[in-house]
């Protein structure tokens, strides 16, 4: 019979080690869209109605380039840090660990297609 204290049992139970950066992350990253997300919403939004050559020629400004692809990356890293956080939260094991990957290249999928889409744009 083996005698486990409290503290064995407890070793590899806690904390994930990692929680404090996750908070951070998604911390700054929602500062950074508070910031963002007022400034996307004008520039997108002088863009809408227009006929199409005319917001091609208007995202191929700089202003309004800048912040678009401010906005989607940071939004990417945001959706990233808290999607993760969810799947930390709530599933164990490999399921965890593939769950984490598949959104984790999702994220940044989607990132890549979005800054290459207003590459194309804006140069």
């Amino acid at each position: 019979m083996q005698y486990m204290t409290d503290r064995k049992r407890a070793v590899g139970k806690g904390s994930s080690g990692s929680g404090t950066e996750h908070f951070w992350g998604q911390a700054i990253s929602a500062v950074g869209l508070l910031i963002l997300m007022p400034l996307f919403a004008l520039t997108f939004g002088c863009a809408l109605g227009l006929p199409y050559e005319e917001a091609i020629a208007y995202y191929q400004r700089p202003f309004p380039a800048i912040i678009a692809a401010m906005t989607f990356v940071t939004a990417m890293v945001h959706f990233r840090h808290g999607i993760q956080v969810v799947i930390e939260d709530y599933s164990r094991g490999v399921t965890k660990k593939v769950l984490v990957i598949v959104c984790t290249a999702l994220a940044y999928t989607v990132l890549a297609v979005g800054l290459y889409g207003l590459g194309r744009i804006a140069f």
